[in-house]
């Protein structure tokens, strides 16, 4: 009887093809280009650049160091104040009482020192205490309430313009403060908030150095630390930030009172570069900043944006605010063009981020 052998096939010495994967798009790795277009600010950047090379062309004395000594100083004013619009417009909410709230922080300072002749420095500290408080009613009223922060800082607005005028005259008799500069003190604060360093023979304001040294402080904030995080959850959704475990209330409070650190800053700068203070100047400054933002790629509606878009947006507003003097042009346009800027820059943020999204 015979036996027949089954032979097993041989083994083969390599592992079956595995079938090709087929990338999903929404877990594709994006191009480096259209990270870089994902970038708030990258819009603005785009805009300043032509809006130098346009001044460079046509004015040619906007190509000198000190012109651009002049435009830095003037962004670097607007800036400051722009910085924590900006991280209050991602948090998602407005403050219209910006503009007047810088007039009253001088004025406070200014009225308090001279009225009691006391050493400039205790109506400095009494100034951010002051600016400190509107901000923090500001947002304790919002969450108070729950009314809209248009409508809230409106009536801050309306409240702080009035009472800069009035308790200006009934201490001064007119309409702007006093002169402080020969009290005590007023040299080191001046030092302090007004100087000026030269390099190469250009005078250059100190308000420069603080603006991108806040600008770094502003960034680092935003990315880097878990308040940052509890910026964009706010401005994303409330209750969905509250889901999560985000204190809500109190980013909101605090977001309000950076704008009102800002305001004393700026203040400050302001009192001590002309020793007096207007109590009706600052009026209308508010939508420059929120102007300054929202060029610099920060949303209106909140929970997107940067610090260095901001930083941007003025850097624009300053070129544009001088470069239409160095171009002797009709002042009178100034505004025309800022609106111009701005529709033009949302226009241009709204295609970046389009860009940014498509696959």
């Amino acid at each position: 009887m015979s036996m027949s052998r089954t032979t097993a096939p041989a083994a083969s010495s390599s592992p079956p093809a595995r079938p090709a994967t087929q990338k999903d798009g929404r877990t594709s790795r994006r191009s480096l280009g259209r990270r870089l277009l994902g970038r708030p600010e990258v819009g603005a950047l785009i805009a300043a650049i032509l809006v130098y090379v346009f001044f460079f062309a046509v004015a040619p004395s906007f190509r000198e160091t000190s012109a651009l000594a002049t435009v830095l100083y003037q962004a670097s004013v607007m800036g400051i104040m722009a910085l924590p619009v900006a991280l209050l417009m991602i948090g998602g909410e407005f403050d219209l009482s910006a503009g007047v709230a810088v007039t009253t922080s001088a004025l406070t300072a200014a009225i308090l020192s001279f009225q009691l002749s006391m050493n400039v420095w205790t109506g400095v500290f009494v100034a951010l205490v002051v600016s400190l408080a509107v901000g923090a009613f500001n947002g304790w009223l919002l969450i108070r309430t729950g009314l809209p922060s248009f409508l809230v800082t409106l009536g801050s607005f309306l409240i702080l313009q009035g009472a800069n005028l009035a308790v200006t005259k009934i201490f001064t008799g007119n309409v702007a403060s006093d002169s402080i500069a020969d009290m005590d003190g007023f040299d080191r604060a001046k030092k302090v908030f007004a100087s000026e360093f030269s390099i190469g023979g250009v005078s250059f304001k100190i308000t420069i150095v603080y603006w991108l040294v806040f600008a770094a402080i502003a960034t680092w904030l935003l990315l880097r630390t878990k308040f940052g995080n509890w910026i964009f959850a706010v401005g994303g959704s409330n209750d969905s930030a509250r889901a999560v475990g985000v204190p809500v209330n109190f980013t909101k409070i605090a977001l309000f009172m950076g704008v009102g650190v800002g305001a004393w800053f700026v203040g400050m700068h302001l009192l001590f570069s002309f020793n007096t203070v207007q109590s009706g100047q600052g009026v209308g400054n508010e939508f420059l900043y929120i102007i300054a933002a929202v060029i610099g790629g920060c949303l209106l509606t909140g929970g997107y944006g940067s610090a260095i878009g901001p930083v941007i947006g003025a850097f624009i507003f300053g070129m544009v605010s001088q470069g239409i003097v160095y171009a002797n042009w009709n002042p009178d346009w100034f505004k025309a063009f800022l609106g111009v800027m701005l529709l033009v820059a949302a226009l241009v943020n709204l295609w970046v981020r389009r860009q940014a999204t498509r696959r």
